[in-house]
């Protein structure tokens, strides 16, 4: 009979009960949940039914038998964590962005690689079915040659003055906000799907909020819109609500992303567009069941999400039959269904088929290069 594998989970926002599900969904048993006090942790702990709030980090890592700590906090703590989490032995899953700069992500990666355990950075989106097939089409060279790497990830959590979550502060979530939280969602996605790496950007961003109101109390992510605090501080914002992003790859396709916060309706809108020269692909998050297949000489199609209809690549990542939703929270599912082989199998497969924390150092340098070219008004060559 198979060991029975223990994680814990450090965070107890939006995400971290999500990781916890998606862990409960492998039969990974989850010890417990760590908060950012006592208190926010064993509310949380009882909402889950999980047996126990750890009071500290340390605390977490000296539990019996745990093999796995998930870091889903805010930006500032995931390198601390992740480091005392891999000094402990532990194999390590973390939010992006992996780290607040590149030179701390490598820092990560390095003592990773020489401790031998299993990371991973959570960039979920690869694991969504038809993300899956996407990229299996252009593998096997259904879209031809790859001219076109365009499209958008926006939502409106942040569309008021009085929006406010801990992301808006620099010390705690990076000088990015948008580019880093959801833009690299989409780098990592496309990248994933075409197989090409970003080799020049120019950038444009903007802060069209430059001064927020600050709740006296916290507020959980999205919860904004939902509460009327009735006193604020006022705080000016450095970070940018808006981006769009020219791109150049190594293959020779041109792009351009646009990332916003602020863009009123859309909740959660992650979409691209690939086109080659024999067709094209278009698949968004709202609409996560569908990929739409265009062509020049016959009529387009649009694929509804049926593993009986899909390639093997595409199949990878579907277990539901046709007609069955397979959505955001199945996409942690899957993603650690990868991850949890490799730490069943004692350590990092030679070609892990998960984004690991070399793929977190990417998005860091990627970042990086974009924020210079916003910043200096020009192209940036990617190192």
């Amino acid at each position: 009979m198979a060991k029975t594998l223990k994680a814990a989970v450090v965070g107890t926002g939006f995400i971290g009960p999500v990781h916890v599900e998606g862990l409960r969904r492998l039969g990974v048993e989850v010890t417990g949940i760590l908060g950012s006090n006592r208190e926010n942790g064993q509310r949380v702990a009882d909402e889950l039914r999980l047996p126990k709030a750890y009071g500290s980090l340390d605390e977490l890592l000296a539990e019996p038998g745990l093999d796995a700590v998930h870091i889903t906090t805010p930006n500032y703590l995931h390198a601390p964590m992740v480091k005392a989490a891999i000094s402990a032995g532990k194999h390590v899953i973390c939010e992006k962005p992996l780290a607040m700069d590149t030179a701390e992500g490598e820092e990560l990666l390095a003592i990773a690689e020489k401790a031998g355990i299993v990371h991973a950075t959570n960039f979920n989106f690869r694991f969504y079915p038809l993300c899956h097939e996407s990229r299996e089409l252009v593998q096997r060279g259904d879209v031809g040659q790859v001219y076109q790497i365009c499209g958008r990830y926006v939502q409106d959590w942040l569309h008021k003055e009085t929006d406010w979550n801990w992301r808006l502060e620099p010390d705690l979530g990076g000088d990015m906000r948008a580019v880093s939280d959801i833009g690299s969602h989409w780098l990592d996605l496309t990248r994933f799907i075409t197989g090409q790496n970003v080799s020049e950007v120019c950038a444009d961003f903007e802060t069209f909020i430059p001064n927020r109101k600050k709740p006296t109390r916290p507020l959980a992510t999205f919860a904004g819109k939902e509460l009327n605090p009735e006193d604020y501080e006022l705080k000016e914002i450095k970070t940018e609500d808006y981006a769009s992003v020219l791109l150049r790859f190594d293959g020779g396709a041109r792009g351009v992303l646009t990332v916003s916060q602020v863009a009123a309706g859309r909740k959660n809108h992650n979409a691209f567009e690939i086109s080659g020269s024999k067709s094209a692909l278009a698949w968004n998050s709202e609409r996560v069941d569908e990929l739409w297949i265009g062509h020049r000489e016959k009529a387009n199609q649009v694929l509804l999400k049926d593993p009986s209809l899909m390639t093997a690549g595409g199949r990878m990542a579907a277990e539901a039959p046709g007609g069955h939703a397979e959505g955001f929270r199945s996409t942690f599912k899957q993603l650690y269904k990868r991850v949890y082989r490799a730490i069943e199998a004692g350590g990092p497969p030679a070609e892990p088929d998960y984004p690991t924390f070399a793929d977190g150092v990417y998005a860091l340098k990627l970042g990086d290069a974009i924020k210079l070219s916003a910043d200096e008004r020009r192209w940036v060559t990617i190192e």
